[in-house]
C-alpha cells in the first residue's frame, strides 16, 4: 500500500470514517447467494448471465454463477441478481 493510502487508512480509523470511501474502494454487500450490490465501482468490464467483471480500485471484481442479471446500475452503483456462486477480486 503506498505512503499517502496508509495515512488515509489510519486518518479513517483515527477519526472513524467510512473506509469505502475514503479511500475510494468498493463496498459489497450480499444478500445469501442471491443478490449484491457494490458501491464505488469503476465500470463493467464484462457482462454475461454466468459471468460479470467489474473494475475497481482494488482491482477487478469477478462474479460467477448462473442467470446473472444487473438489475440496477448508476455511476457509483450496481446491484447484481442471480444464482451467485462465486465472487473474487483478480488483477
Amino acid at each position: 500500500m503506498k505512503k499517502n493510502q496508509e495515512v488515509k487508512k489510519s486518518l479513517a480509523e483515527i477519526l472513524e470514517l467510512p473506509k469505502d470511501i475514503i479511500l475510494d474502494i468498493p463496498k459489497i454487500t450480499m444478500i445469501g447467494n442471491l443478490q449484491i450490490y457494490i458501491e464505488n465501482h469503476k465500470g463493467i468490464i464484462e457482462y454475461t448471465s454466468n459471468r460479470i467483471r467489474i473494475n475497481s480500485k482494488s482491482g477487478v471484481l469477478r462474479i460467477l454463477g448462473r442467470n446473472l442479471l444487473l438489475k440496477n446500475i448508476v455511476q457509483e452503483e450496481i446491484i447484481i441478481v442471480g444464482d451467485i456462486q462465486q465472487v473474487e477480486f483478480t488483477d
